[in-house]
């Protein structure tokens, strides 16, 4: 390497700049009196450059920084942070011998000779975008699909030439196209430590991994391992290229984002980063005894709406939308950043507030996971500004509770399939800011809620004490496995009322990946260590699971042609659907406690000038039932869609192909009907 020159350089921007004269390097530090750049040249033979910074030419306010001249690309660099004197080390928790990563790097790079160590590496954007931009598809018409990045590709069954990677997933477009999803969401993508685990399987004794990465390292860069070439810049690269891909076939990208702690952990943890750098402004500290305030459950919580975590936190995202072209982010445990630097629960948070009204993120997607690890739970009270989505917990439980056969739950079945008014009409949202799913990464499968009525995660290495034991679940008589065609047969109806009332109520729908071909993870209700078959998607079950597959994918495309299915407006508007409620008998719901059927006509006029009318009827009852039918002038009902029968006719093609109905229709026990006129 050439000799270096190093100058003063610039506070802005933070991270590792390039410029025509150098590199620049700015980092953030207000309690630091000592800071060390720390170069590390490219080639298996170089050893670490370490620059001291004066903090009379290098430093401007709390930026400390300089810029490099004569550096060779591919150069990386991590910082040393000292502060001396430390009047409360507790608080102060400065380690000048401690390798720290910028947290502003764009790409990270692990020492693998260091686990706890990283190196940011200095970004070189040379990908062609093309005329790529985010889609920006209206959300009351998107359809979401939550999927993991390794999960989805590695299992040896998906055939994909790059599993478990970004680009693995590109493979597997023509299947997301074929079953109708509008977006994918990804399960954190950002560096994460999968090695620090410490759990093993008690069955095998082997390692157990931290496999959702729900504990950030960086906010700015993509997993490494994610990518199918190593080290830097293959993730940012490939990531960028999936970006590409997936906009190209009309599929939008959201990232899951985990702003409320890091992996830095309480007191014992291990330091990556912000601890070294400057803790008690990045984290929710005690300010005598340096104890972190624990909100997220996971040691450690982020001093959120501190303007410099808070600059951290929207320059990350702006990031992420105007450099990696991402199309929305659904926020983990947000409650958390909702709260103040005292841990208190602010009524108008500065950072949710910037980051709705921000003009960057105008077109984002902005999802909520509206509740923290404390007991917070703000579903349909979370500060949005008519802005924020939330994913609804409420319509989970209610139809959980429903579908299972639970007493007294009509009224809420029909405030769900409405698109909660009750929780969001009075915030100046709008149904489509309801984000109703029945199942997620966290808790079970679709096919294990009818299969399990207890959780059953012992390969944690827990002793089964991890997860929820609130799971809403039943198992149909029998838990787990059975060779019982009549359970078997159960369990399937009741997989298929679970999508059909998802995906006929107002909202946005968002399927868990697997739940359409039946993937099960034996029970386990919370797979965060389980980087193996428990959690990879086996791509065998489509074939095997055609008809369930086959269902989703026609509930999929149903919704897709109707827009009554789409209400934009809990107003009445010309634009949105005429809802009518009714029992077996026209006119008359039953909203009694021992009550456990509902109809649900909805009527509206489409662009195209054209009556659509649907008439969804909902049964958990053990019994059959004959509901009578609204009349129509000049058409008549058909059926589309009814769970109790077997495949192809639980479900037609499409509208032409469904079956004409008389002026009542007999309901099978534990079914849902789906009746169309033409």
């Amino acid at each position: 390497m050439a000799a270096l020159k190093v100058g003063r350089g610039s506070p802005l921007p933070l991270g590792a700049t390039l410029r025509p004269e150098g590199i620049n390097f700015a980092i953030f530090s207000r309690h630091a009196t000592k800071v060390t750049l720390v170069l590390l040249p490219p080639g298996d033979q170089q050893s670490p450059i370490e620059l001291e910074l004066d903090s009379r030419v290098n430093r401007t306010g709390d930026i400390w920084h300089t810029l490099v001249k004569g550096l060779e690309p591919g150069v990386l660099y991590n910082v040393r942070i000292g502060r001396h004197p430390c009047p409360n080390p507790a608080v102060y928790r400065c380690d000048p011998e401690a390798a720290l990563l910028d947290p502003y790097a764009r790409g990270v790079t692990v020492d693998n000779n260091e686990s706890s160590r990283r190196w940011g590496a200095v970004p070189v954007d040379k990908f062609d975008w093309g005329l790529d931009q985010p889609l920006s598809y209206p959300l009351a018409d998107s359809i979401i699909y939550e999927l993991h990045v390794r999960g989805f590709t590695q299992h040896p069954s998906s055939a994909a030439e790059r599993p478990g990677t970004f680009l693995g997933l590109t493979e597997k477009i023509p299947y997301l196209k074929e079953l109708g999803i509008t977006a994918v969401e990804l399960l954190p993508v950002h560096d994460f430590e999968e090695r620090f685990c410490d759990r093993v399987n008690p069955s095998t004794g082997a390692r157990l991994r931290n496999y959702w990465g729900y504990d950030p390292i960086s906010f700015f860069a993509p997993k490494c391992s994610y990518s199918s070439e190593p080290g830097e810049p293959g993730a940012a690269g490939e990531f960028k290229e999936m970006v590409k891909r997936f906009h190209g076939a009309g599929i939008e990208v959201i990232l899951d984002v985990v702003f409320n702690h890091t992996a830095e952990g309480d007191d014992h943890g291990p330091t990556f980063s912000f601890r070294g750098i400057d803790n008690p402004v990045y984290y929710l500290v005690d300010p005598e005894t340096g104890a972190y305030r624990n909100y997220s459950g996971c040691g450690n919580t982020l001093n959120c709406n501190h303007p410099v975590v808070r600059n951290l936190i929207l320059d990350a995202l702006r990031y992420w939308v105007t450099e990696m072209h991402v199309d929305g982010f659904r926020f983990d445990l947000a409650s958390i950043l909702g709260r103040g630097r005292d841990g208190s629960v602010l009524a108008s948070p500065p950072l949710l507030e910037n980051l709705s009204a921000d003009p960057v993120l105008a077109n984002t997607k902005l999802i909520a996971e509206a509740w923290d690890a404390s007991g917070l739970y703000q579903v349909g009270s979370f500060p949005a500004w008519g802005r924020w989505a939330e994913w609804n917990g409420r319509f989970r439980d209610d139809l959980r509770r429903f579908v299972k056969g639970d007493p007294g739950m009509v009224s809420a079945l029909a405030a769900r399939l409405c698109g909660s008014p009750d929780l969001y009409q009075t915030s100046e949202r709008q149904p489509y800011h309801s984000i109703n799913f029945v199942t997620c990464h966290d808790g079970f499968t679709l096919a294990d809620l009818v299969s399990y009525s207890e959780k059953h995660n012992q390969m944690n290495g827990e002793n089964n004490l991890d997860g929820s034991n609130e799971n809403l679940s039943w198992n149909c008589g029998v838990e787990g496995p059975t060779d019982s065609a009549e359970i078997v047969n159960l369990r399937r109806r009741q997989v298929k009322n679970f999508a059909t009332l998802l995906l006929m109520a107002h909202g946005v729908p968002m399927l868990l990946a697997g739940d359409e071909c039946g993937r099960s993870q034996q029970g386990n209700n919370n797979a965060y260590c389980q980087d193996n078959e428990v959690s990879w998607i086996d791509w065998t079950l489509k074939e095997m699971n055609a008809g369930l597959f086959r269902f989703f994918r026609l509930l999929i495309a149903f919704r897709h042609r109707h827009a009554a299915l789409r209400r934009v407006s809990f107003v009445p508007l010309p634009c949105c659907p005429r809802i009518e409620w009714h029992g077996v008998k026209l006119g008359s719901p039953d909203w009694s406690w021992h009550s456990r059927s509902l109809a649900m006509h909805l009527s509206h006029r489409n662009e195209a000038g054209s009556e659509e009318d649907v008439y969804l009827i909902a049964s958990a009852h053990w019994e059959q039932h004959a509901f009578e039918v609204p009349f129509l002038i000049n058409r008549r009902w058909a059926r589309f869609v009814d769970t109790s029968l077997e495949p192809p006719d639980d479900a037609a093609e499409d509208e032409a192909n469904a079956v004409p109905v008389g002026i009542t229709y007999n309901t099978g026990p534990r079914s849902v009907v789906v009746l169309v006129a033409r």
